[in-house]
């Protein structure tokens, strides 16, 4: 006992040596002071203002704001943005589909998932839209702040038939036998309607916020080739049923036109990949508004015949599939441009070397033509929007609470923005990105990272101020001023 006093101080100098990184238990208010604000959907950005906000919501958007007893952080002259947001996450796979079953139990998994979503975190993504994995249990442990990570928006378990693209079973499976991944929600394969049905109702009894289909072949699987169209009509049809009964909706794996027009005709709202449609496929998805979901520096530069060789977990077959999914996707991009169709983004990155790049996954989509606040715009406004087509299976409500429910139903679900109402995430950046987005890939722009009103990272207020205050760093903390 009597060495306890010594131990309290090393535990305090510890903690504040790390940094201000990690969540802090932020004061009621916290007042951030002369910034510009780029609101997710405007074209330009408001100069000098400042943004209160109150508990985990933005209170208001003004100049001279004056907050009696709020925490005030002088944003220095920096932008503020909305959060970004990952539309094609896979929180459960790390060094391809297959390490849940050869190399790690699912308590290793889940572990070295925790450890990825910090990475989310230290990038700017404050939210995420997993795209299939069993990951509602990590969504949950998210949104009750048992773990820090962006807010996780899950699909549950891929829906895929027998030899889809989310079958991770044998080739000496026998009929009946059943793979470690299905059994650990990792995927349901499904032969038959009374099999979607009970996998989409499994998924959303269990948390998912929408349903993610398998309609096509894959380049990171072993049994199905890209020109495959996977599952019937009716299999599609009964998916989407269920998830119109639950308010919400079904995204689809697939990347040529005859299996994404049978999901289209199906009822489907968004395709994930696409990088070999036509044209005409694409005026259909803008007619019928329809959202594509990018992928780009997996398509454009992973994929590349120059790059592919790096992928060490690609089979010689998955290699020739990524370069033919390759050889389409900068045409078809252009042609969503060109068109205006509902675009958002997501890294679909997942190994160690690439869950870091998320940012380089906005930026290449300058090679083939997109602005700044284009780009910008898929990954804040325009995810958001798309997030809100989970409906009542949206877990995030807090939102807009003077709004009547038919107003909210308008707004939005208050993510993406930045806003009166609005979620308080954002980012406080040195410099403007919609003059370059380019400068979100230094990680020392990013001065401010705050969720649901907590703050994650913060170097604009240094130890010695009185309104600092010390907070458990993560696993790569950021020297303080």
């Amino acid at each position: 006992m009597k060495y306890r006093p010594l131990v309290v101080f090393f535990i305090l100098a510890v903690i504040s040596s790390l940094g201000a990184r990690g969540y802090a238990e932020s004061p009621n208010q916290v007042l951030i002071t002369n910034v510009s604000v780029w609101d997710g959907r405007s074209d330009t950005v408001q100069p000098g203002v400042d943004i209160l906000i109150e508990d985990n919501l933005v209170k208001r958007v003004a100049k001279g704001i004056a907050a009696n007893g709020a925490m005030i952080i002088d944003g220095k002259g920096g932008t503020v943005i909305p959060g970004l947001i990952d539309m094609h996450s896979h929180h459960a796979i790390h060094e391809g589909m297959l390490e849940g079953r050869n190399s790690y139990d699912q308590m290793a998994i889940g572990a070295i998932s925790g450890e990825r979503l910090r990475d989310f975190l230290d990038q700017g993504f404050t939210a995420s839209r997993d795209a299939g994995g069993n990951v509602s249990g990590l969504a949950k442990a998210v949104r009750l702040n048992r773990i820090p990570g962006p807010r996780i928006y899950s699909s549950g378990g891929f829906i895929s038939q027998l030899g889809g693209h989310a079958d991770t079973g044998l080739i000496t499976d026998q009929l009946g036998d059943r793979d470690i991944l299905a059994r650990s929600g990792f995927a349901h394969i499904v032969n038959g309607k009374d099999d979607v049905i009970e996998a989409a109702r499994h998924n959303l009894r269990g948390g998912a916020t929408q349903i993610k289909l398998m309609v096509g072949g894959g380049v990171a699987s072993e049994f199905d080739p890209l020109h495959m169209t996977q599952l019937t009509f009716e299999e599609m049809k009964t998916a989407v049923d269920i998830a119109e009964d639950y308010g919400t909706y079904v995204m689809v794996h697939g990347y040529h036109d005859r299996s994404l027009n049978r999901a289209i005709d199906a009822g489907i709202r968004c395709i994930e990949h696409g990088f070999l449609m036509s044209e005409d496929t694409i005026k259909r998805m803008k007619e019928e508004g329809i959202a594509l979901s990018i992928q780009a520096v997996m398509s454009l530069e992973a994929f590349h015949p120059d790059n592919v060789e790096k992928i060490t977990f690609f089979s010689a077959d998955q290699k020739q599939k990524a370069i033919m999914v390759n050889s389409g996707a900068a045409q078809m991009l252009k042609w969503a441009l060109e068109y205006d169709l509902i675009m958002v983004t997501g890294g679909d990155m997942f190994d160690a070397a690439n869950v870091n790049r998320l940012i380089d996954n906005l930026i290449i989509l300058k090679t083939v033509g997109f602005s700044d606040l284009q780009i910008l715009k898929t990954a804040t406004s325009t995810a958001g929007h798309v997030l809100s087509w989970s409906g009542g299976m949206n877990p995030y409500k807090d939102a807009y609470p003077s709004l009547s429910v038919e107003e909210k139903a308008e707004k939005g679900i208050g993510l993406g923005v930045v806003e009166p109402g609005s979620y308080a995430d954002l980012l406080v950046i040195d410099g403007n990105p919609l003059e370059g987005i380019e400068i979100l890939k230094d990680r020392d722009n990013m001065q401010l990272i705050m969720q649901d009103g907590k703050i994650w990272k913060n170097t604009l207020i240094p130890p010695s101020h009185p309104n600092f205050i010390p907070v458990e760093g993560s696993h790569n903390p950021t020297p303080t001023l």
